[in-house]
């Protein structure tokens, strides 16, 4: 597939008129825009040149992207531009809307102190109204460049919808301008102090100021996108240590071949995909499995690129490099993911496609029939421009904004972190939900779980006895085992000749004795288990715990379970999705007993067991199939593409830096409770921004008819344009007012 950045998209019509315009080329198979990453997908046989074409004469621009993993600098630069010119815009846009209402609303509703000059002038007050709402145009000119292109192009957006509306308003207030001069020259004061009152620039000014505000959140949410990205790629080694002819060198990655000699050692990334072929050590794969725990490997065990040797050194036969690699693969899943996510739902972009147009015809037609009727060109003039003021976008393009901004104060007081919009509306409408086990259901670091003694060996024996080697290794497990023993105040022995034995032990010389701790496979090579201690010990293993054995000399000690435990909150968690009708599934890399236990503890009653990461992205593909919108929740880095293809993934707090960029919503507090309470909160949200747009239309249903002068005739009603213009403000209060009434939800006692 090709891939493709698209400029100059402001809503949902945009996208649309994108996807038409390249669609109908002929050769084109599937074509999928993304407003979110302004970005389009197409496979087919056509050339880049023709594609390019075809968004250009629609209205946009486009440019093929080569290597889509690749963000460039100049990327992130016009991004950081383009949010600071927003901000700049908006800065200067609220200074001068101040002086503007100063001015107009508040000399004439509350008589704010003005200088005496314009006090007896009221032709002054209409002028410098005019030039603060000109200045506020000329700064928020974009509206006005897209909108009107897009009318031109026949594709008009929300931006069309706020040009107009605030060109309406701009432009009958300067015909009133006119009026109140002419009557100031003439000398009829109270006139034209009476017509100061039909000015209405300030409407045109608070639209451009309301939906810039909306800009820079779009425009935010837009860039976190590319981060999760950047953060996979930063992982991958920018320089390899290899052998060729017998010599040691560091070379750049790009230069590495496949079957090339690469030395990794204690400490340091893993540059390739390959084969070990001399040494031994620790790999923690947490960057691909999600899982904490280190795996051992020896010669011929498998590497991938982006895990960490934590202990040992080896040797790697290289076998893929590049974009082939383990690690490039989930970046590729994670930029295709995003590239085909659904478009951000936004109603008001939707039916603007259609309003637009529709307001501007009845707008026309208005003029057209009471001109015919034999009024005025003033009368007929005057009912057109109420038409297009009274449609005003401003409730429209508020109704789901405010509420999104009110539902993301309340839900970060919470500790609940929406990264965007699109996750507030969308993630109370999922069906089932997928769950990592480790750091998400579970705590994600091991503890002692159990200890098992042999023969005279007491508990503080082994306690110490294990202490004393494994304060010396660096195994996850090990730790586990010198923190129960810290916290148990448990002393040691003094060892010598510490060492790392292969096939997963450890030894060391205690006053002229062997001690040996490890696995099974290891410590049966030196001692008798009994049959009646090693049942004990696989009962353990099916409840998903570790065994470490231990031994003096060629006698059993005991032996020390290590596991990963549940979060205490994580049963309470899972039943309240499951009360809220969200079908809650585990998947880990984990075997199936250990993934049986889990679930079994935790209340789920659907689990997959042994899920390679690139089998979790696929995994939330089939649950999307079944079950239609689908989350997510992880931690680790082999989460990201499962959290980024999910319609919402859910990152918890405490988890990988590359989960969180990835992640549509953060839980702070690192608690399955807290998902649970976004979903409330997104249903109670979506149900105010229903409540918001049926307002929105109603006021429109019942304004249009009125200020297109429908009752007139029968009642003699006409609707003057500065009431419609007041009529539209008090639409975007209503609208604002109900929006607020989400601050009184309390998600504590959720």
């Amino acid at each position: 597939m090709d891939n493709y950045k698209i400029k100059g998209m402001s809503c949902a019509a945009c996208q649309a008129r994108v996807e038409k315009a390249v669609k109908n080329l002929d050769g084109i198979e599937e074509v999928s825009v993304n407003l979110l990453t302004n970005s389009m997908c197409i496979s087919g046989s056509v050339d880049s040149e023709t594609v390019i074409k075809a968004v250009k004469d629609a209205g946009y621009g486009a440019k093929l992207v080569k290597d889509k993993n690749v963000l460039s600098n100049d990327e992130q630069d016009a991004f950081d531009s383009d949010l600071k010119v927003l901000k700049k815009r908006l800065l200067s846009s609220i200074f001068f809307l101040i002086l503007l209402m100063y001015l107009s609303m508040g000399h004439a509703m509350f008589h704010f102190k003005i200088p005496k000059a314009f006090a007896d002038n009221p032709a002054y007050i209409g002028i410098t109204q005019a030039i603060l709402s000109l200045i506020i145009l000329i700064i928020n000119k974009k509206f006005f460049i897209s909108g009107f292109k897009g009318l031109i192009h026949r594709a008009p957006n929300m931006d069309t919808l706020v040009a107009l509306g605030s060109s309406a308003s701009f432009i009958y207030s300067v015909a009133v301008l006119i009026k109140i001069i002419q009557r100031n020259m003439d000398g009829n004061i109270d006139k034209a102090v009476h017509l100061t009152h039909d000015l209405y620039f300030e409407s045109a000014a608070m639209i451009l100021t309301l939906i810039t505000v909306g800009k820079i959140l779009e425009s935010i949410s837009k860039g976190r996108t590319t981060n999760a990205l950047k953060s996979l790629m930063s992982l991958t080694p920018k320089t390899a240590l290899v052998e060729r002819d017998q010599k040691e060198m560091v070379i750049p990655i790009e230069d590495v071949k496949i079957k090339d000699l690469v030395i990794v050692k204690a400490g340091e990334s893993i540059p390739v995909d390959g084969l070990i072929v001399k040494g031994f050590a620790s790999i923690d794969e947490s960057a691909l499995t999600g899982e904490s725990i280190p795996v051992d490997k020896g010669v011929n065990d498998f590497v991938s690129s982006g895990t960490v040797c934590t202990s040992g050194y080896i040797y790697c036969r290289t076998i893929k490099v590049g974009k082939d690699t383990t690690l490039s693969k989930i970046i590729q899943m994670v930029s295709d993911a995003s590239a085909s996510k659904a478009p951000i739902a936004r109603i008001a972009d939707r039916v603007s496609a259609i309003f637009v147009p529709f307001v501007m015809i009845i707008a026309l037609i208005t003029f057209i029939i009471w001109t015919m009727l034999g009024y005025s060109m003033s009368f007929s003039l005057a009912r057109a421009i109420s038409v297009l003021v009274i449609s005003c976008p401003c409730a429209l393009g508020l109704a789901t904004p405010v509420a999104i901004m009110v539902g993301n104060g309340v839900a970060a007081k919470s500790g609940i972190l929406f990264k965007n919009a699109t996750a507030l509306e969308e993630v109370g409408k999922i069906k089932a939900i997928a769950l990592d086990k480790t750091g998400t259901i579970t705590n994600g670091t091991p503890v002692v779980t159990n200890i098992l003694t042999y023969s005279d060996t007491t508990e503080d024996e082994i306690i110490k006895y294990s202490y004393s080697i494994e304060k010396y290794s660096e195994h996850p497990l090990a730790k586990a085992i010198c923190e129960y023993a810290k916290e148990n105040n448990t002393s040691y022995y003094e060892i010598s000749d510490f060492k790392t034995e292969i096939g997963n032990g450890l030894s060391a010389n205690i006053e002229g004795n062997i001690l040996r701790a490890g696995k099974y496979d290891f410590i049966s090579k030196n001692c008798q288990i009994p049959s009646d201690f090693l049942e004990k010990t696989d009962m353990l293993s099916k409840e998903g715990k570790t065994p470490l054995f231990f031994s003096l000399n060629n006698s059993l000690l005991g032996a020390i379970a290590v596991a990963d435990t549940i979060k205490e909150d994580s049963p309470k968690a899972i039943n309240a999705l499951n009360s809220l009708g969200i079908e809650c599934v585990m998947l880990t890399g984990d075997n199936k007993e250990t993934a049986a236990n889990i679930a079994a503890k935790s209340n789920i009653q659907n689990f997959h067991a042994e899920v390679l990461p690139q089998d979790k992205e696929s995994h939330i593909v089939k649950l999307k199939e079944t079950h239609g919108k689908i989350a997510m929740v992880g931690d680790g880095i082999n989460d990201a593409p499962a959290l980024t293809r999910a319609d919402i993934g859910i990152a918890i707090g405490a988890g990988t830096h590359i989960a969180i960029e990835s992640a549509d919503i953060v839980l702070v507090k690192n608690s399955l409770n807290d998902v649970s309470k976004a979903i409330i909160l997104s249903r109670k949200t979506l149900k105010n921004i229903k409540e918001n747009l049926f307002w929105a239309f109603i006021y429109n249903v019942i304004g249009i008819p009125l200020a297109a002068g429908l009752y007139y005739p029968i009642w003699g009603i006409k609707l003057n344009p500065m009431f419609g213009a007041a009529a539209m403000s008090l639409s975007s209060f209503c609208v604002v007012i109900n929006a607020l009434r989400l601050n009184l939800i309390d998600l504590k006692n959720n």
